[in-house]
């Protein structure tokens, strides 16, 4: 017989375990709890012929309905199961709301003999779950620094020193800035990215530091949950200090290898904010083949940009540090980022 859990404990056995999410192919691939794997009781359209049934005729027409679809399925999803689960016999299992579909795909396996899991309130519970996270208390240490600092390698060095780190811009699959789809793939619906941070959030230790970037509230076409951004901008930056020229280099290695066509698309939609005259002239620097005039002028808006974002906060003056460092370079500027956090710490002590 299936056990029926709750969010907290269908999240830890997760980690051990496969999770069948049994809610139809559409629904899966707007957005999922990250490990599960989609294993639709119902294709989209029977999904939508049972749900009609249910509301116009009757709740039993509608399971016979559903029962017609589920039968000749039978032997071929027991048979993918075993294919997932290999040697593990215990298998999880979720729906929507943790009704019928769920049930019935866990009798089933249940009936094969899977030790089986279902989640009590379902996918729906798990969303519940996920909201909550945002308002945790986190010790955050904000990663500031002007574009061009190098703050994503920074960050991947700071988890090799076994700091806790959460990369926003790698959850969201943009750079943030209106060049950072650039070689990117499509960026996940937003409640898929917030289902990924929560995720990461769950595993941090709160009684420790956080290295997370400083970020505009949206990444792309993605937004910061309200409360984790409200609690980002209450709490300390530590601000790399890199000279532009510095900046600058490491830019043009990073986004001079990209095709003149899309880095011209990319300034025209900033153009408004760019100004006429130094769009004409960035765009025009690139088509004569000067790619570094072209960036110096990027270079400078964002500075801008980004300078007035990080005033335009509350007690800024208490909350910013500076961190001075002549290169981008990774291993050099973690060791002075975790130099600085711990000379701040002990003067708060």
């Amino acid at each position: 017989m299936a056990t029926r859990i709750q969010i907290e404990e269908f999240l830890l056995l997760a980690q051990q375990h496969p999770v069948l999410d049994v809610r139809s192919p559409g629904e899966y691939f707007h957005a999922c709890i990250p490990s599960a794997i989609s294993f639709p009781l119902f294709t989209d359209e029977e999904r939508k012929v049972v749900g009609t049934t249910y509301k116009q005729q009757s709740r039993e027409n509608a399971i016979k309905i559903g029962l017609d679809y589920f039968g000749p399925k039978m032997r071929t999803m027991v048979e993918e199961a075993e294919r997932i689960a290999g040697n593990d016999k215990t298998i999880l299992v979720h729906c929507w709301r943790g009704g019928m579909r769920s049930a019935a795909i866990a009798w089933l396996l249940d009936l094969y003999g899977f030790k089986v899991y279902t989640l009590a309130g379902g996918y729906k519970a798990f969303r519940q779950w996920v909201l909550l996270q945002f308002g945790k208390p986190f010790r955050w240490s904000i990663l500031g620094g002007y574009t061009g600092s190098g703050k994503t390698v920074l960050l991947e060095e700071l988890v090799k020193r076994k700091q806790q780190v959460i990369d926003l811009e790698a959850l969201a699959n943009h750079k943030g800035s209106a060049f950072g789809a650039l070689g990117r793939g499509p960026q996940p619906s937003q409640e898929m990215f917030e289902n990924m941070l929560a995720l990461k959030l769950a595993a941090v230790q709160p009684d420790r530091p956080v290295w997370i970037e400083d970020e505009s509230r949206r990444i792309g076409n993605l937004n910061i949950p309200a409360d984790l951004w409200s609690a980002m901008r209450a709490s300390p930056v530590f601000f790399m200090d890199i000279p532009a020229e510095a900046r600058l280099q490491h830019i043009l290695s990073e986004y001079g290898k990209f095709k003149k066509e899309d880095l011209v698309s990319t300034i025209m939609r900033i153009r408004k904010r760019l100004g006429g005259l130094a769009t004409r002239d960035a765009i025009n620097h690139l088509l004569d083949d000067n790619i570094e005039e072209c960036f110096r002028i990027l270079l400078r808006y964002y500075d801008k940009f980004y300078g007035h974002g990080l005033t335009n906060r509350d007690n800024v003056d208490g909350l910013l540090t500076t961190v001075t460092s002549d290169v981008v370079n990774a291993v050099q500027n973690a060791g002075l980022l975790i130099e600085s956090t711990q000379q701040k710490q002990r003067i708060n002590e």
